[in-house]
């Protein structure tokens, strides 16, 4: 047993399409980091056109009930690596109060047309830990040796 699975964040799902339910939900493999999301659309397939996207239906519905735990949504690296399709804001969250149908918004990063096809893997949730912050207004910032530094102002070895 993987020792993250002793004690496991509860997740409700609710199936909202045929194609996730017939699918299912869950991890690859016993030591896998997310659960794979998969395209639930009414058609064959979608093609996204290069530098185009596409949000697609993932099926589902979740409620996390463990606190402090939110969902966040990564490309599947083959998907990305081979064929240049990435979930298109980098990284979705999935807020713990959320119950409306998770959607994956991928970017086709490529110079050609990209096909996915209806109940293919094109994405991860893996659920992770957050922290809340207390925000507070203040004129002043404390100083640093970095300061305001910023892309790139350290160099590049």
């Amino acid at each position: 047993m993987n020792p993250t699975q002793s004690n496991p964040v509860e997740v409700k799902v609710k199936f909202l399409s045929e194609t996730a339910s017939e699918g299912g939900l869950d991890y690859a493999t016993p030591n896998s980091a997310g659960v794979d999301l998969r395209a639930c659309i009414e058609d064959d397939f979608v093609e996204i056109e290069a530098g185009g996207r596409y949000a697609f239906p993932a099926g589902i519905a979740i409620e996390i009930t463990s606190p402090g735990i939110a969902g966040f949504i990564y490309s599947r690296s083959g998907l990305g690596t081979k064929d240049g399709l990435t979930v298109s804001q980098g990284v979705g969250v999935i807020d713990p109060d959320y119950r409306g149908e998770i959607k994956v918004s991928l970017l086709n990063t490529s110079g050609e047309k990209r096909r996915i096809e209806r109940g293919q893997r094109i994405a991860q949730l893996v659920f992770m830990p957050y922290c809340y912050a207390r925000l507070t207004p203040s004129e002043e910032l404390s100083d640093t040796t970095r300061g305001a530094g910023g892309f790139g102002h350290t160099g590049k070895k």
